[in-house]
């Protein structure tokens, strides 16, 4: 049943005691016999027990059935399967560590994280979330006892706080475990708890309450911001122990909190590992603060701060700007003030900032100087104090010794100390006031608390690899907490024993810790560690070894105390705590302890003009400054110690006075112990390490309980369950009837015969030592078995008597069966049987009566069952209403249920989904973790190789000095204790004796002192004056002297921002790199893209080239019809000719007619018919005439319609030149506002590198709204396309009489479509390349700058290579002058000696040597690995070149292309453009022309009234000539016909005029209205055409730089190789060069030691003659005295040579970091010449005089050194040598005089030698002098770079501002496109509609027009026939009219052809441009 109501939540707190209490388990367990082995993967794995072989044992594992022989010491018990998954460990009764683990496995892989292990709570991290911290759950343990619920922190919440309710004692949670194992999770739980616990059973709570205990949960969010950070191992790691208090009053309520911190880890603010980060807040501020504040706070970016050395690491999950807001509510519901909130984050920012300051030494002297301050204005500004002030402090801070003030100049590294300190000292500081700061919120109610509930995290037992200060105090803390448990858990067991009666000696098993606490604290006799550390931080000599070996010396036969076995650093020591030994390393341990600051900078924060920092620093003076420092360094009397010591407390004092605070209020509470464990490393949930499980079990001090437990009575239970469970054992030995459980269990136990050490019976429980249970169980298990056998027995014989039985039965019951079967077959056919079957039914008849009675007897019985059944039927049917009612009642709640239900189900499928996806994510974090640790274990490889390498060199040094090192020291040791003693003897007495001189000397001078105050108080007055003057005096210094300091930083700041721009661009470059890989992929794709586009490009320029063959074509067609019309035209010209010739024939045989007409009648016949000969002439010259017109006009519609086509044309390239020139303005615009912008963005420079990143960002989205652009683009261009197509259609159905002007118009729409697809491919192509070029470009710059940088390294590598060959060279010469000066027997032991210094100097040369060549090594495969990248990157560049050249000459092709045709187009539009004016100067005559005909129909009109006057004339009068009446009337009919023929004419001409005044008026209105409309278009065309202009000169002018930006790079990589090539090959030589010198030291070395070998021996030859020599023994032994003497000399000696040739190198490092990094002009570079050749002057003579002083103390150590050795030898071998002196002195001239004749060889050698070094001195400076010439070029060289690369930055954010204009360019410009689209097509079909019209109109005109001239023609023609024949009649008058006639009719004929003559040249003109073009 429990199994089924189990809920979600409860499977994780409940365990399933079916499977645990299952009989299988228990058989299976009793039968194997299992067991526990040791197990490399599981720690521990089951097996069964095969068979014992003394003291091994063959074991069979149960997983796999694998056979082991095991040792029996190795073997653990395994528990009975009851005790699975126990709840409380302490029950087990097997209690070992393979118990626990095991129990703790179970647990975990079953969900349940909680088990108790006595008073421990042991928590497993789940690494995910499990829903056991519910409101629900908070109910369940509300107000329960720890049995009567599943183990949980709530339990023990709860239980502390119900104790503190009633016992009113005071109650702490101790919460310890690793970093990552859940403790501050675990803390929030309890304060969780408690805040509803708290506040839930209040009645009416107040306001204020429920603010605290809002308030109690807000302050640990800012806690963590300001104290957590990331880790390796956990993401949000608490760097602080943390005591909350929660103050209760008597009714329960929460009244208050208190929070106190323990050692926080401040040192994370200045430095982190590469994947960890440093506190939450720096990186909450920087993400999250808003621009305002951003600016207040003088914010940058992550990668600007030196301190955060990691940059932004993320957490995944996690958004630093929201836990920023987060924070700043939390900080806003605690009660901070907005002003407290901006003053913390200014706090902030300064340590940030601080960080930024650089130190740099100055040239010549060790002292620090400041080159760029900026950072410290920054500090200055943010923390209100003066800049100056700062900087002098922390350059040349003063410092008090004795009465004086004193400047000091600081070093650099004293200066960078100094900062990192003040960094951590005011991040130390900023916590603590925040702290105190939540604690006043906290603590602000009125009410005092009853009691209170103490919850402590701390971090738990840490062992690492390198333990330092910090872990020394966190394992000290963990002692005493451990102490505390122990002390605890047996006060418990003693009031346990004592409740129960039990006799128990008590046994303080804190006392076990206690060594060691004491080896830690103890303060004097003798002095702990803390108390020696103390110590020696008043020592200025003290050093970290000096306290190690003083450790060492105190503590050496302490039983906690050890040193490492492999002693790697003199400052190792071990200690040996409860969970294992610690090996501690104590380097830097006395400036942890001491944490000093710069007093002068403490002073000026104290005095800050800003009172919140002035708050910080109230406590200023009681700071460890460098006053105090000095004072201990003059003050260093022995006895001074003691009386300083309470100057100022050291970290080590006030961490043990904090903790013995703590102790004690926990010592006042009732502790509750939480153990957090981790279960694995790779934060995975569901796994479970079982080594580490074990690490931890036993530093958190688990199995240190489980041990304690054993000693005494764990396992207990009360006598009813014992006498039930085991009463099995003992049948016989309990009378019947009742008796005592005490009395019951006394006998069980005597029957047991249990020996009585295992066991105590007390009042109400028996209580058995571990393993006894177990013992009990398998011997009730063997009886349980026996008794269940014999049960199994009897069963089986009882079934199988039953089955027998009933077989019997059976038998039987067949053999009856049978019998009556053979009676029935012998019956059945006897008719008697027949006849009685068949009567005997009939026999019921004599049983009616009976029946009858029976029947009557049946219906009473049936009618009371009826009134039975009746009443039991009310009875229901009540009963069913009633149960109808509560049915429904069930179902309405069922339904509740299962809504509920539902609802559940709901909740628990996104929870399941919810962790399903943070499983997911879970997975790829281990993924991610697992893939890092293996990098760590590979670089962990890596290093431990190093370091193996290094101690095996080590450790070859060390062999040889050990032995005789040890007895050195030993008694270096106790005569310093001697000497000292002594010493501080006589320092008393003299101290003494000058005490009391000094008292009467005091008396003395009293009375001295009052004589002389008069004369002092005079001199006081001159004084005053003086120093007036003197001040005055100082002040003017002063002033000059920050002038000076004012020019040297201004010098200076250049060389900084150089600096600080150079690390900038190395920034940039490994961004460039990662963008150049992503802009690589994006290339690859944009090529694809390209070359798609290319062949759609050649398929439109094979389209296109179709389409120019069809113009072609076209316009040779055009040239045949002109050719034609030409011909027609002089073939008219001819026809014209021969008209006039014939109508001036005409004239003259009219006039000849004329002066004829009174001849004869013959010659009237002979006119007439001449003049019908006309007459037919006239008609044949009309008919050819009509047909010429015919084919004029035909010829002039095809002129019109080609004319129409080129105007077309003409309009297009009109607007294509208008776009071009308004993007030719734009251009220049933008040009000009690019020069403005460039000047402001050189201004705004730094803001601009701030910004880069996030510009970067907008680039990307940029990029990608691009791409969309280019989708709309192509959309929109396939939607044009179609609009195109429709409107071809359309045109197609509208003009099919122009059909090849259509087509043309179709071609040309097509090309230019084509051609802005592909304008607009190719700008996309361009831009690319822009930003591929520049990238490019700024990758080369900064390949360049590194490549200059690594060669400045190698040439300054060089020389430094160089320089020490040549020391090398001078050293070895001075060895070899040094060895050969020795003449006599002690020149001979020197000698010796020299031998030794050489080899020893040969070996540290050849390691330094083998070290170089390991550096050169590294540093040939990093530069091998770069050169590799680099190259590769060389090829991919060199081939993006030539596909970027390959597209640029396709593209030059194409713009080529593109210009031949604008050209062509700008040449038609201006060949149109003068057909435009043609053809309005052709109207204009038109005009003109009929503006004539009207004049000359006028003037027609008035002669035809003057001939008919004349008519009449001639009618009324009679000539006298004589003519006759016949001829007149003749005469009169012909000129009536005439009359009437012209007035016809007339009347037509008029209707024609008329007809064509009315044409021009419609002409002249739709030629405006065309006129609007034309300019209408023009204009949207124009501006559409600058659009595309502007786009493509951009476009192309982006190519062109691109192009050239290509070349330069081409050009630059080449070079760039070619150096790196050079470079290889130099690093290539340097390394053979290297080999070489290693193979000729090794040489060197053999040589040296052949040679001292030979020494070695000539050497003991004069050692026997010297022993014969000497006197006596006592002789030898003062000796061997004042050579120990002098052999400590020595030692400091040699230590302080080391030091200066230690400071020799460091300067000789400088010097060379000073000539690579050389800065300011070329005075400064000579000055700066003549330093340093000083300066290697100097320092040679320094390295001369080391190096003699080196050689010296060398030659005195051995010499002493050996003297002992042989002192010792000779001291026995006097004795026996005393009969060889005569022959050894004999032997030792010889040996002189040839020792004397190599000496004289070798100074001849040496004197070569030194000649040959001064030559090499005289050449290396000839050499720096070129190097200074060469670092002043690369200097120029370098600021020409810095200017490209600013150049290039501001093109870049040109570039990406061009490109955001562009994207937002494009969008409206496809907009404007649309409805653009739109109005063009209506505005199209309306023009089609409209010129089709004008045309129609056109041509009409046109033929009015040529009618009308020619009727004009002919009327004149017939007017003026007229007049000639009208001339005869009257000759007079015609004579007076002839003229003004002819002329009338001459004037018609000359208009008429200027007019043709006109039309000619028009056409001349028109042909003259089509032939020209």
């Amino acid at each position: 049943m429990t199994k089924k109501t189990l809920s979600e939540d409860e499977k994780f707190l409940f365990t399933d005691r079916d499977l645990i209490n299952s009989t299988i388990a228990q058989a299976d367990w009793s039968a194997k016999k299992l067991v526990w082995v040791p197990s490399e993967k599981h720690g521990f794995e089951s097996a069964s027990i095969k068979e014992e072989r003394g003291d091994e044992v063959l074991v069979e594992l149960a997983d796999n059935g694998k056979k082991i022989t095991v040792n029996k010491d190795d073997i653990q018990k395994m528990n009975p399967p009851k005790f699975s998954k126990v709840e409380d460990m302490a029950e087990l009764t097997c209690l070992n560590e393979a118990s626990v683990l095991h129990n703790l496995r179970e647990r975990y892989y079953s969900g349940l994280i909680y088990t108790y292990s006595g008073l421990f709570c042991v928590v497993v991290n789940p690494y995910k979330m499990l829903p056991i911290y519910s409101e629900k759950i908070i109910e369940m343990y509300k107000g329960k006892k720890r049995h009567e619920v599943p183990p949980h922190i709530y339990s023990i919440s709860d239980n502390a706080y119900r104790n503190m309710m009633q016992d009113r004692e005071d109650q702490s949670i101790l919460c310890t475990g690793e970093s990552g194992a859940g403790k501050t999770e675990n803390t929030k739980k309890v304060i969780q708890y408690l805040a509803v616990v708290a506040s839930s059973h209040k009645g009416k709570k107040e306001s204020s309450a429920g603010e605290l205990e809002k308030q109690l949960l807000q302050a640990n969010p800012i806690l963590e911001a300001f104290g957590n950070a990331k880790t390796i191992k956990n993401d949000n790691s608490s760097r602080f122990g943390k005591f909350i208090r929660i103050n209760f009053d008597v009714t329960g309520f929460i009244v208050g909190a208190n929070i106190e911190t323990y050692l926080l880890e401040k040192s994370r603010c200045i430095r982190q590992a590469k994947t960890e980060r440093a506190f939450h807040i720096f990186y909450y501020m920087v993400a999250g603060v808003n621009d305002k504040l951003r600016e207040e706070l003088l914010l940058e970016n992550f990668n600007n701060y030196r301190f955060l050395s990691a940059g932004h690491v993320q957490i995944p999950g996690n958004q630093d700007d929201e836990m920023y807001e987060e924070t700043m509510e939390a900080m806003d519901i605690m009660g901070f003030t907005v002003e407290e909130r901006t003053d913390v984050l200014k706090v902030v920012s300064t340590v940030l900032q601080l960080g930024n300051i650089e130190f740099k030494k100055e040239r010549n002297q060790e002292q620090a100087t400041m080159p760029d301050n900026t950072a410290a204005q920054k500090v200055c500004h943010l923390q209100g104090i003066n800049v100056t002030d700062f900087t002098r402090a922390i350059l040349t801070p003063r410092i008090k010794v004795g009465r004086e003030v004193v400047q000091k100049a600081q070093t650099k590294e004293q200066a960078d100390f100094a900062i990192e300190a003040l960094a951590k000292a005011m991040y130390e500081r900023l916590f603590r006031w925040i702290l105190q700061r939540v604690n006043k919120a906290l603590d602000k109610t009125k009410r005092q608390g009853a009691s209170f509930l103490g919850i402590l995290d701390i971090a738990g037992f840490e062992i690492f690899e390198d333990n330092s200060f910090e872990q020394l105090c966190i394992n000290y803390t963990n002692e005493k907490l451990q102490q505390l448990f122990n002390h605890t858990m047996f006060i418990l067991e003693q009031e346990e024993y004592q409740r129960e009666g039990i006799e128990w000696n008590f046994i303080d098993f804190g006392l076990d810790l206690q060594p060691c606490i004491e080896l830690i604290e103890r303060p004097n006799n003798p002095p702990g560690i803390l108390a020696l550390l103390d110590e020696e931080c008043w020592f200025p000599k003290a050093t970290d070894v000096s306290f190690v070996e003083k450790l060492c010396n105190t503590h050496v036969n302490h039983t906690k105390f050890a040193k490492p076995k492999q002693l790697k650093d003199k400052t190792e020591f071990s200690v040996l705590h409860y969970a294992g030994r610690v090996d501690y390393n104590a380097i830097a341990w006395l400036t942890k302890n001491m944490d000093p600051l710069n007093d002068n900078v403490t002073a000026l924060l104290n005095n800050s003009s800003n009172p919140f920092i002035q708050d910080l620093w109230k406590d200023a003076d009681r700071v460890v400054g460098l006053e105090t420092i000095a004072k201990m360094s003059d003050s260093l009397a022995p006895g001074s110690s003691k009386t300083k010591k309470g100057m100022f407390r050291t970290v080590g004092q006030l961490y043990k006075e904090s903790l013995a605070k703590l102790m004690t209020t926990l010592h006042n509470t009732q502790p509750n112990f939480v153990r957090c464990i981790i279960p694995n490393h790779e934060k995975r949930a569901g796994k479970l390490d079982a080594h580490l499980v074990l690490e931890q079990l036993r530093c958190n001090g688990v199995l240190e309980g489980i041990r304690i437990c054993r000693q005494g009575f764990p396992n207990r239970i009360v006598f009813q369950e014992f006498r039930q469970r085991y009463e099995i054992l003992a049948p016989s030995a309990i009378p019947k009837g009742f008796m005592d459980g005490k009395q019951a269990c006394c006998l069980m136990i005597k029957h047991l015969d249990l020996d009585p050490n295992l066991y105590r019976i007390g009042q109400s429980k028996i209580f058995f030592r571990t393993g006894v249970l177990a013992q009990l169980e398998e011997e009730r298990d063997l009886k349980i078995t026996v008794i269940i056998i014999a049960f199994q027995a009897q069963a089986r014989g009882f079934l199988a008597r039953k089955a027998f039985a009933k077989r019997q039965q059976q038998l039987t019951a067949m053999k009856v069966i049978q019998r009556n079967c053979a009676a029935y077959l012998k019956l059945r056919n006897w008719q008697w049987w027949r006849l009685f079957t068949k009567v005997k039914p009939l026999l019921q008849v004599t049983r009616q009566e009976e029946e009858m009675s029976l029947k009557d007897e049946e219906l009473q019985r049936a009618k009371e069952s009826a009134q039975k059944f009746e009443i039991e039927l009310k009875d229901i049917s009540v009963k069913h209403t009633q149960l109808m009612d509560e049915r429904n009642q069930l179902q309405e709640k069922l339904q509740a249920e299962t809504e509920l239900y539902a609802e559940a189900e709901e909740m628990r499928v996104r929870l399941a989904a919810k962790k399903q996806e943070l499983e997911e994510i879970l997975h790829e974090m281990e993924a991610r973790l697992e893939e890092e640790e293996d990098r760590g274990a590979a670089l962990q490889m890596e290093k431990k190789k190093m370091h193996d390498q290094i101690k095996d060199l080590e450790e070859h040094l060390e062999e040889e000095e050990d032995a005789r090192q040890k007895l050195q020291l030993e008694k270096v040791t106790c005569e310093a204790k001697i000497k000292k003693l002594e010493d501080d003897i006589l320092v008393m007495d003299d101290q003494n004796n000058k005490l009391q001189k000094e008292r009467k000397l005091l008396e003395e001078r009293i009375a001295d002192f009052s004589s002389n105050l008069a004369e002092e108080e005079e001199k006081s007055k001159n004084l005053t004056k003086l120093k007036n003057k003197h001040e005055s005096m100082i002040s003017e210094l002063e002033v000059r002297l920050k002038k000076e300091e004012k020019t040297r930083q201004e010098l200076e700041k250049a060389k900084r921002k150089l600096e600080g721009e150079s690390n900038d661009l190395q920034e940039q470059i490994a961004d460039l790199q990662a963008q150049i890989a992503d802009l690589k992929a994006q290339l690859a794709k944009k090529e694809e893209e390209l070359q798609a586009a290319l062949a759609r490009l050649e398929d439109e320029t094979a389209q296109k080239n179709n389409a120019l063959k069809k113009i072609r074509e076209l316009e040779g067609h055009i040239s045949d019809l002109q050719e034609d019309v030409e011909s027609e035209r002089a073939a008219r010209n001819k026809a014209e000719k021969t008209k006039r010739d014939l109508g001036e024939e005409l004239e003259a045989l009219k006039s000849e007619l004329e002066d004829t007409l009174d001849t004869t009648a013959t010659q009237q016949e002979l006119r007439a018919k001449r003049e019908q000969e006309v007459t037919l002439l006239k008609k044949a010259m009309e008919e050819e005439s009509c047909v010429h017109e015919a084919q004029v006009q035909e010829m002039r519609q095809k002129h019109t319609q080609a004319l129409e086509e080129l105007t077309e044309q003409l309009e297009q390239s009109k607007r294509v030149k208008s776009s071009l020139e308004k993007a030719k303005q734009a251009l220049e615009k933008e040009t000009s506002e690019l020069h403005v912008e460039i000047r402001s963005l050189t201004q705004s420079k730094q803001d601009v590198e701030y910004k880069r990143k996030k510009v970067e960002g907008q680039l990307a989205d940029l990029q990608s709204r691009f791409n969309d652009t280019e989708r709309q683009k192509a959309e929109l261009g396939d939607r044009v396309s179609k609009i195109t197509v429709e409107l071809e259609s359309v045109t197609n159905l509208l003009n099919e009489a122009e059909g090849k002007n259509i087509k043309l118009s179709k071609d040309v729409a097509s090309l230019t479509s084509q051609v802005q697809d592909t304008q607009e491919l190719l700008a996309e192509e361009t831009r690319q390349k822009l930003q591929f070029s520049t990238k490019l470009r700024q990758m080369e710059d900064d390949r360049n700058a590194l490549q200059e940088q690594l060669e400045e390294e190698s040439e300054a590598k060089r020389n430094v290579e160089r320089h020490v060959s040549t020391l090398n060279i001078q050293l070895s010469d001075y060895k070899k002058k040094l060895e050969e000066v020795s003449g006599n027997v002690e020149l001979l032991e020197e000698g010796k000696k020299r031998l030794h210094r050489d080899l020893e100097a040969a070996n540290t040369q050849f390691e330094e040597k083998a070290a170089a060549f390991d550096k050169l090594e590294k540093t040939k495969n990093r530069l091998q690995q770069e050169l590799e990248d680099t190259l590769m990157d060389l090829d991919n560049q060199r081939q993006l070149v030539s596909n970027l050249e390959k597209k640029q000459k396709k593209f030059d092709q194409m713009l080529a292309e593109e210009k031949s045709i604008s050209n062509k187009y700008a040449d038609e539009r201006d060949r149109a453009e003068a057909e435009a004016r043609e053809k309005e100067t052709k109207t204009l005559s038109l005009a003109r022309a009929l503006e004539e005909a009207q004049e000359a129909r006028g003037e027609l009109e008035r002669a035809n009234k003057a001939l008919r006057a004349e008519m009449e004339d001639l009618v009324s009068s009679k000539d006298d000539v004589g003519k006759s009446v016949h001829e007149l009337e003749k005469s009169k009919r012909g000129l009536e016909a005439q009359v009437e023929e012209m007035k016809t004419q007339l009347e037509e001409l008029e209707d024609e005029l008329q007809a064509a005044e009315d044409a021009k008026l419609r002409l002249e209105v739709n030629m405006q209205a065309l006129k609007a409309q034309f300019e209408r278009d023009l204009q949207g065309r124009d501006e559409q055409g600058e659009e595309k202009k502007r786009q493509l000169v951009k476009q192309v002018r982006e190519l062109e730089t691109e192009l050239e930006d290509e070349r330069k790079q081409r050009t630059l990589i080449a070079a760039s190789k070619k150096k790196l090539e050079g470079d290889i090959k130099d690093l290539e030589g340097q390394v053979e060069t290297s080999n070489k010198g290693r193979e000729e030291a090794i040489k060197q070395l053999r040589k040296l030691q052949a040679q001292m070998k030979d020494f070695q021996r000539e050497l003991d030859e004069a050692q026997a003659a010297r022993e014969e020599v000497l006197s006596s023994a006592k002789e030898n032994e003062r000796k061997a005295k004042t050579l120990e003497a002098e052999l400590l000399q020595l030692h400091e000696d040699l230590a302080a040579t080391e030091r200066a040739k230690k400071q020799a190198e460091a300067e000789r490092d400088e010097l060379a970091d000073e000539l690579a990094s050389h800065a300011s002009g070329k005075s400064a570079l000579a000055d700066e010449k003549r330093r340093l050749e000083a300066k290697i002057q100097q320092l040679e003579e320094e390295l001369e005089e080391e190096q003699g002083n080196m050689e010296m103390l060398n030659d005195k150590l051995r010499k002493s050194a050996q003297q002992v050795d042989q002192l010792t030898n000779e001291l026995q071998a006097e004795r026996t040598t005393s009969q060889k002196n005569e022959s050894a002195r004999q032997l030792m001239e010889r040996q002189n005089k040839e020792l004397k004749a190599k000496l004289q060889e070798m100074e001849n050698q040496v004197k070569s030698k030194f000649k040959s070094s001064i030559t090499a001195l005289e050449a290396k400076v000839a050499q720096l002098e070129e190097q200074l010439d060469q670092e002043s070029r690369e200097k120029q060289n370098t600021a020409k770079t810095v200017r490209q690369k600013d150049k290039k930055l501001k093109e870049l954010m040109t570039q990406v501002e061009d490109e955001r204009k562009q994207a937002e360019q494009y969008k409206d410009q496809a907009d404007k496109a649309n409805t653009r689209v739109k109005q063009l097509k209506r505005q199209l079909e309306e023009s089609e509609e409209e010129s089709q019209r004008i045309t129609a109109a056109r041509r009409k005109l046109q033929r009015e027009l040529d009618e009308a001239t020619e009727t004009n023609d002919a009327m004149s023609r017939e007017v003026s026939s007229l007049k000639s024949k009208l001339r005869r009649g009257n000759e007079p008058s015609s004579f007076s009219s002839t003229p003004r006639r002819t002329g009338g009719g001459r004037r018609g004929m000359i208009d008429s052809s200027d007019t043709a003559e006109d039309d000619v040249d028009m056409q001349g003109d028109y042909n003259g441009t089509r032939s020209n073009e």
